[in-house]
C-alpha cells in the first residue's frame, strides 16, 4: 500500500463513516482490507483503491463495512447491563408508569449481541414488566452485520463469550454447531441501516440510548455533533450509555454524568454546541486503535 493509497483511504473512510485514522494506522487497514482484496479477486489494496477511484460503489461499500465492523459479544463489559437493570429500569418504571412503554436505541448494534442482551435483561425482569411495551431499535452502518443480527444465529464460540449458560439454555435453540435466539426475543428487536453521520431524527425519541464503542473512532468535531443530535433524540429524563473509553466530559454540556455510574449520562437541558463552539474547544485526540 503506497502512502498515496493510504491517504485516499483515510479520506474516504472519514467522509463515509466518520472513522478518523491517524497517520500510523496502515497496519489496521492492511489487516482488514487484504482479506477483502482476496475475496474481490484483486491483487491487493492498491487495486481496490483503483477500482474505487474508477467508480466502483460496491467495492467502496465493502471497504467501509470491512473497516467499521466492530467486535462485540453478549453482555459486553457487564457494567452497562448492571446499570440498565439496577438504575435505568427502576427509574423509568416509575417515570413511565402512566404510559407503560419504553423505547431503546442501540446505535451501533453490530451483529446483535447488545440488543439481544438488553432483550434478555428485560425478559429476566419477569412479572415486574407485565403490561409494559418495549421497543428496541438496533441500527448499524453495515447491512451485512444487520442481516446476521436479524437471523439471531451464532456460533458456539460467540455464545460462549459473555452469555451465562442458564440464558443460553433458556433463550436459544441449538442446531448442529449453531445456536439461534428464540423467535420471541428476535421479535423484540427492530433493525435499521443507519449512518450516525447522517440525520437520524426520523427514528423519533428514546428513553434509553446505548451508543457504545463507536464514538472513539470519530474526531472531536464529529463527536460533538453526534452528541448534540443524540440529545435531541432523547427524552428529557432519558439515559445515554457510552463505552468504557468514551465520555462527554470536555466535549459537550448537553449531557451530564450520572453520579457514581461509569459510562452513564443524562440530558442536562443545555443547548447543543454550535460549530463555532466546537471550533473554540481544545482539541482532544481521537482514539483510533481497536
Amino acid at each position: 500500500m503506497t502512502p498515496t493509497d493510504y491517504e485516499y483511504l483515510r479520506k474516504l473512510l472519514k467522509d463515509h463513516s466518520g472513522l478518523d485514522l491517524s497517520a500510523d494506522k496502515q497496519y489496521l487497514i492492511e489487516s482488514r482490507l487484504l482479506p477483502l482484496s482476496r475475496k474481490c479477486g484483486v491483487s491487493g489494496i492498491g487495486e481496490l483503491v483503483q477500482k474505487m477511484k474508477g467508480g466502483s460503489s460496491s467495492i467502496t461499500v465493502q471497504v467501509v463495512e470491512a473497516m467499521t465492523t466492530n467486535e462485540t459479544f453478549f453482555f459486553r463489559d457487564k457494567v452497562p447491563f448492571e446499570h440498565f437493570r439496577d438504575t435505568i429500569m427502576p427509574e423509568l418504571l416509575k417515570a413511565r408508569a402512566g404510559r407503560k412503554s419504553i423505547r431503546i436505541w442501540c446505535a451501533a448494534g453490530s451483529t446483535g449481541q447488545e440488543p439481544y442482551s438488553l432483550a434478555m435483561s428485560l425478559k429476566e425482569m419477569g412479572a415486574a414488566l407485565a403490561g409494559w411495551r418495549f421497543e428496541i431499535i438496533a441500527t448499524d452502518l453495515s447491512q451485512e452485520v444487520l442481516e446476521k443480527s436479524k437471523s439471531g444465529i451464532y456460533s458456539q464460540f460467540e455464545v460462549q463469550r459473555g452469555l451465562p449458560i442458564q440464558l443460553l439454555v433458556k433463550y436459544f435453540k441449538q442446531n448442529g454447531e449453531l445456536w439461534q435466539i428464540s423467535p420471541e426475543l428476535r421479535g423484540m428487536v427492530q433493525h435499521r441501516q443507519l449512518n450516525l453521520l447522517h440525520d437520524f431524527s426520523q427514528l423519533g425519541t428514546f428513553d434509553v440510548i446505548f451508543c457504545r464503542n463507536v464514538l472513539i473512532y470519530f474526531d472531536q468535531e464529529t463527536k460533538i455533533n453526534i452528541f448534540g443530535r443524540l440529545a435531541k433524540a432523547m427524552e428529557g429524563d432519558g439515559f445515554l450509555v457510552l463505552g468504557a473509553a468514551e465520555t462527554v466530559v470536555g466535549l459537550t454540556d448537553v449531557f451530564k454524568p450520572f453520579p457514581d455510574k461509569r459510562g452513564l449520562y443524562r440530558p442536562s437541558g443545555a443547548r447543543a454546541a454550535s460549530p463555532q463552539d466546537a471550533a473554540a474547544m481544545p482539541k482532544i485526540a481521537a482514539i483510533t486503535g481497536r
